[in-house]
Order: C-alpha cells, then sequence, then structure tokens
C-alpha cells in the first residue's frame, strides 16, 4: 500500500520509489495518471486499473497473482489508498488468506490540511465525501451538530457552495478552513467562518482539489444554534435576512434546510405564520 504524491511529485519516499521499482504489478485507480509519476522517476512496470467500478472483479485476479507469489503494489491517484478511495476489498480478502499487507506511509490531504489549518488537531473526525444528495447530506451534517472535534472533509467543487450552506445551516457559524490545490501551482488556503466563506465561494467560485476543515464549535455559537429550531419559522427568516444580508427567498432555503423541511413545506408555514 503506497502512498503517492498529492501534486508536487517531490513528495515521494526513497522507500516508495524502491518499491516501485521491484514491483511485479501495480495497481493503480487511473494508469495513465499513475503513469506520470512512474516515467517522471524512469520507472517502467506493468500497471492494471483497480477502480470504484472494478474492484470486485480486479480484486480476485489480484488476490490469484499475489498467492503465486507476486509482489503487487496498490496506490491511488493520490495520497494513501483506502483512504477515500478503493482498496479495503483487497486488504480484506488479503488478510483473511494471510497474505502480508505492509502500508508505505507518505502523502494524505486530510494530515496535511490538518498541520497547517491553526484548527485544534489533538483529536478530528474525518468523514471523507458527504453525500451527493442534498437530503442525505443534511442528515449527515445534523447527525455532527453537537460534534465538538474538528470535523474534515472532502468536497468537490461544483458541490462546494451547496456543502457550505448546509453545514452552515446545520452546524452553525464555525470557523472553517479551506485548502485548495494543496503543493500544487495553485495552492491556497482560505480561512474564514462558515457564513462568510460561503458568500466569498458564491461571488467567485473554487476549482481544483478541496479539503474543508470545520472547527468546533465556541459555546456562545452552539447555544445560539440550538435554541433557532424554537424561534417560528417567519422570525427566523427575517433574522437571517438582517444577519447575512440576504434576500427572503435564500434566506428561507436556508431556513428550510436547518429545519430539514423542503422549500415548499417552509413556504407553506411561512404563509400561514407558524
Amino acid at each position: 500500500m503506497v502512498a503517492t504524491p498529492i501534486g508536487n511529485l517531490e513528495d515521494i519516499t526513497v522507500r516508495a520509489l524502491r518499491l516501485l521499482g521491484e514491483a511485479d504489478l501495480i495497481a493503480c485507480e487511473d494508469t495513465r495518471h499513475t503513469a506520470k509519476l512512474l516515467n517522471h522517476y524512469g520507472i517502467h512496470k506493468p500497471t492494471l486499473s483497480y477502480r470504484q467500478h472494478n474492484e470486485a472483479s480486479r480484486a480476485d485476479k489480484l488476490l490469484k497473482r499475489l498467492e503465486q507469489g507476486a509482489q503487487i503494489i496498490l496506490v491511488s491517484d493520490a495520497g494513501t489508498p483506502v483512504i477515500s478511495d478503493p482498496g479495503h476489498r483487497l486488504v480484506s480478502l488479503c488478510l483473511e488468506r494471510q497474505i502480508p499487507v505492509i502500508p508505505i506511509p507518505g502523502p494524505s490531504a486530510v494530515i496535511a490540511a490538518l498541520a497547517v489549518s491553526g484548527l485544534p488537531a489533538e483529536e478530528f473526525l474525518f468523514v471523507g465525501f458527504l453525500p451527493s444528495r442534498p437530503t442525505a447530506r443534511r442528515k449527515v451534517l445534523k447527525n455532527l451538530a453537537k460534534e465538538t472535534r474538528t470535523i474534515v472533509l472532502y468536497e468537490a467543487p461544483h458541490r462546494l457552495a451547496d456543502t457550505l450552506s448546509d453545514a452552515l445551516a446545520c452546524l452553525g457559524r464555525r470557523q472553517v478552513v479551506l485548502a485548495r490545490e494543496m503543493t500544487k501551482i495553485h495552492e491556497e488556503f482560505l480561512r474564514a467562518d462558515l457564513a462568510d466563506l460561503l458568500v466569498r465561494v458564491q461571488q467567485q467560485p473554487v476549482r481544483g482539489e478541496i479539503t474543508i476543515l470545520i472547527g468546533p464549535p465556541s459555546p456562545g455559537d452552539a447555544k445560539t444554534h440550538v435554541s433557532c429550531a424554537a424561534v417560528p419559522l417567519r422570525e427566523r427568516v427575517e433574522q437571517i435576512m438582517r444577519e447575512r444580508q440576504i434576500d427572503r427567498k435564500s434566506a428561507l432555503k436556508l431556513t428550510a434546510r436547518e429545519r430539514g423541511l423542503t422549500k415548499r413545506e417552509a413556504y407553506k408555514q411561512l404563509v400561514s405564520g407558524a
């Protein structure tokens, strides 16, 4: 299990390079992506695609090679295999059949982002990618509302604004760090609270590989957020309009997310004065 660079090709260990050069086969998410790393270091070894969509069938094929004595390396496109990447099935099958699995540590976007975030890192919770469907995503975030550790997650650029909006509604106005394109030319770290970062992202969309770190709530923020559900919907909408200087439609949308309502249900409550 070899960790590979998350951007800068120099971020790889001497041990990893040696083992890549000695391997009988390299299993990788995208053979074209891994070829860039191998070619950069003059390593010429056979590769095999091993990704989410073919993991079940390829795991059995790799297992047969391993049982015949082959030395196989598993890499992901970037970072450490299995961490929000394919590999768990293969590792489990190897352990069941007493085939040694050896970690070759190295780059990890989670750890790299935590180290420079400025947020508490003694304890943290890594949740990987949140569900892409809004209802499922909000359910996960609501379950994290009482979380007091720093929360780390990955997100795709096209879902970033929606995720930040849902996080603001479910978690309150916490401090957040957005790490973008780490170790690459356009590396950037945005530090703000969830509300301010959401506005910034809405005004200027962010692109690239993204890691989000959400800090723990302050006692005052947590108390305010918990009490929001007890406020009448109309009053809450007006409160959000004042605090964030947004129009009624946007405030209603945020209130609906905050309370787990559809926009239609929230509108009916607003009209009825509930």
